[in-house]
């Protein structure tokens, strides 16, 4: 039998840890439900997946963070003692996650506290990812993969060629849930570490940036804001703004870079106000048309007369590398930029990749959404909740 595939806590994305310390620190009483979603139909029913899938999630509830790691957790100057402390007793309850088959559809789903839930989204969805892939012929999956690799490598390279624009190109990595495996990711990690140094500035996968000497890159995700809307300390009106004030609490200047689409770029801006783009070190994007939302976020300091070039724009919406160097030749003379890649980084391999999700879809037994800026992204089981958000935050319906 295979080993587990994940056999570290800090295989996973930065933003997990992030979020999971401001959620203790302010909300640990919180329940929270999470559920697994298939977008597309795949080419291998996932439901044939499930007795491994088990397998694998009862071997994740054993896993315990060890002592390097928890060491490595703690250097981080966000992270905070008492959150290592409770990493250090940590471990999944797998009464806490269920899987089940229904015909052809994969059913996963983690419900109680969220504290205790949060964590299992980036591992269920890489677990579910490597065991599919191993559906398909290896041999010739990873030579097309290495073929496509030493291709961005070399457009990567191509840009000492050219006349440098104001602000440097900076690449990161952010595949660690669509990844084709995870021997896959720690090659295609190193490999960009090694030959492009230059333009290759970090990765969100913990475990790799603790192995390769990378930096750690990530802030928040969707759940984060999607929980404000349920836990009732403020109107819905006025639920990301406690959001963004909670986190500029917690972390006092660190992990600056704010997610915009949690219902819409405008309604985002709305309420990204001065106090906020000032204390804020820049925004990410992830969903919609990537030039128009750079257009308004620029337009946006510019109003607020905010020097975008001390800004930067975090773009990471199912990018591959041609298309983050048109945005960075669009954008890197007026704003500092990252991209993110993740798909086309660790799962370009000739096969279709999944389009997989596990999201938050209640918190406190209250209805949360995600409308963003791509309708195909909305997530939402209550009809009712989504009408009364989009009326709530002016969102017209697509």
């Amino acid at each position: 039998m295979d080993a587990p595939i994940i056999h570290s806590l800090l295989d996973t994305d930065l933003y997990k840890f992030t979020m999971w310390q401001a959620m203790l620190h302010n909300h640990p009483q919180t329940q929270a439900e999470y559920r697994f979603v298939c977008r597309k139909k795949p080419a291998y029913p996932l439901s044939h997946l499930l007795p491994a899938i088990e397998r694998e999630l009862d071997a994740l509830c054993e896993l315990r963070l060890r002592a390097d790691e928890l060491d490595f957790l703690g250097r981080m100057r966000f992270i905070k003692s008492d959150f290592v402390d409770f990493l250090r007793i940590f471990q999944f309850q797998r009464n806490f996650i269920r899987a089940w088959a229904d015909g052809d559809d994969l059913h996963i789903v983690a419900r109680g506290p969220q504290v205790h839930v949060m964590a299992f989204e980036i591992f269920v969805l890489a677990i579910v990812n490597q065991l599919y892939f191993r559906q398909f012929d290896a041999e010739s999956a990873l030579a097309e993969g290495q073929r496509r690799l030493d291709t961005k490598v070399a457009e990567l390279k191509a840009l000492a060629r050219e006349t440098a624009l104001r602000h440097p190109f900076e690449l990161f990595d952010f595949g660690v849930r669509r990844r084709y495996s995870a021997d896959w990711q720690r090659h295609v990690v190193q490999t960009f570490a090694n030959e492009t140094p230059q333009w290759f500035k970090g990765t969100s996968n913990v475990l790799l940036a603790k192995d390769l000497g990378l930096v750690p890159i990530g802030t928040m995700a969707h759940e984060y804001f999607q929980t404000y809307q349920a836990l009732g300390v403020v109107q819905l009106r006025n639920f990301q703004k406690a959001a963004l004030e909670s986190w500029v609490q917690e972390y006092r200047g660190d992990l600056g870079i704010a997610l915009t689409d949690t219902i819409g770029m405008d309604a985002f801006l709305r309420d990204f106000d001065l106090y906020f783009a000032k204390l804020f070190d820049g925004l990410r994007h992830d969903s919609g048309d990537p030039i128009a939302w750079g257009e308004k976020a620029l337009g946006h300091y510019t109003r607020l007369r905010i020097d975008a070039h001390t800004k930067r724009l975090v773009f990471s919406d199912g990018l591959n590398v041609p298309q983050a160097l048109r945005l960075y030749h669009h954008f890197g003379d007026r704003t500092q930029c990252g991209f993110g890649i993740g798909t086309q980084l660790t799962n370009d391999m000739g096969l279709a990749p999944l389009s997989i999700v596990m999201k938050l879809t209640e918190a406190n037994g209250q209805p949360v959404a995600k409308i963003s800026d791509s309708p195909g992204k909305l997530l939402c089981d209550d009809q009712t909740f989504l009408d009364y958000l989009r009326q709530v935050f002016h969102v017209p319906s697509p």
